[in-house]
């Protein structure tokens, strides 16, 4: 009952009208705890919400994430014209959260709707890649300049590898030379990795507003036609580029294996999956895209790939303080998932951009 007194309060905090009715935990994901509270309204119809007490040990500074949040969903709500955007309530004050008994909540519009952890069907994957496309799409014109950086270096390629490298040099539980052969792979392949970083320093790949979580998981689908109705969970929501959203959406979605499976070795690019997700994904964004970030599209799973492999490999060399383990070399199979994964994109980089020309041909 204490709970349930709160989330009213909450919800009277974010001006919410009715009447209360009833209130459920909803278990997923693994950073905010995240409740479905509804309410009738006056004509007597049931409306749901969904109210988040966010983990601000994981966001240090929860103001600036829904700064970013807010500045983008209503530049979003105020364009869209398919789906249903995602609808962050605002207090009297017109702030998009509140304090309550030394937590941090928000609140936003519940969407009946299905999710996939995995998928094997290209038309779902091509729904998903509209989705992120139309999210580029409608911020095309936004300026990504307006949002806090709220994990630093995120997407830094150069300096994830260099500090992968100078933890291995350091080598503080004698694990790098188990390792040798990731290590020298990594290090022979950085300039590539670290191409689009030179690029966008150049000034040759602009700063775009970016989800940063690119997984299928966070695309609600309907549960009649599978389309794409929104894009959720958007707290990593940063500039960066967009290679970024759509290397990391391959590198996930359409691996051949998950991400820790232990037979490392069958990982690697299904083209069928890939053809899917960019045929979406360019289908709503050939028009807003420059040349160099449409060519770089390939290089961008390359680049993701070999990025994450040396967060987990240093994760690994540390002891598994930051990634979440299941047993001690589970960031080491995921390392070599990820290496696997990159070989393979490398291999068919030709394919990859002749399916990207078909895609933006039409």
């Amino acid at each position: 009952m204490e709970m349930e007194q709160r989330l009213r309060d909450i919800c009277r905090s974010f001006r919410i009208q009715g009447s209360y009715v009833e209130s459920e935990l909803i278990p997923v994901g693994n950073v905010n705890k995240t409740y479905k509270v509804t309410y009738r309204r006056e004509e007597g119809t049931l409306k749901s919400y969904i109210v988040q007490q966010v983990n601000t040990f994981v966001f240090r500074k929860p103001e600036q994430v829904m700064h970013n949040i807010d500045l983008v969903t209503e530049h979003i709500r105020a364009k869209s014209t398919e789906g249903i955007p995602l609808h962050f309530h605002h207090t009297a004050d017109r702030k998009t959260y509140i304090y309550a008994d030394d937590a941090f909540w928000r609140l936003y519009n519940y969407i009946p709707s299905v999710t996939y952890n995995t998928c094997e069907n290209t038309e779902v994957l091509q729904h998903a890649g509209e989705a992120f496309g139309r999210f580029q799409k409608n911020l095309a014109d936004f300026n990504a300049e307006q949002l806090y950086e709220t994990i630093p270096n995120f997407h830094n390629t150069p300096e994830r590898l260099r500090t992968l490298f100078e933890d291995a040099e350091k080598d503080p539980l004698g694990l790098a030379g188990s390792v040798r052969e990731e290590l020298s792979y990594i290090r022979s392949v950085s300039s590539q990795a670290c191409e689009m970083a030179r690029m966008q320093r150049e000034g040759r790949l602009p700063i775009r507003v970016t989800h940063n979580d690119t997984k299928i998981n966070n695309v609600l689908f309907d549960r009649n036609t599978n389309r794409a109705l929104t894009i959720i969970d958007l707290d990593t929501v940063m500039p960066g580029l967009v290679g970024h959203d759509f290397g990391d959406a391959i590198r996930f979605g359409a691996n051949y294996v998950a991400e820790d499976s232990r037979e490392y070795e069958k990982a690697g690019c299904s083209m069928e999956l890939f053809s899917a997700f960019t045929r979406g994904f360019l289908s709503q964004t050939r028009d807003t895209l420059t040349a160099d970030e449409i060519r770089t599209l390939p290089l961008s799973v390359f680049t993701l790939a070999v990025e994450l492999a040396s967060r987990f490999l240093d994760d690994y060399l540390l002891g598994n303080v930051y990634f979440r383990t299941e047993y001690p070399e589970h960031n080491l199979v995921r390392t070599r998932c990820q290496l696997n994964m990159a070989r393979d994109v490398m291999k068919k980089m030709g394919e990859m951009e002749r399916i990207i020309r078909e895609c933006v041909q039409g």
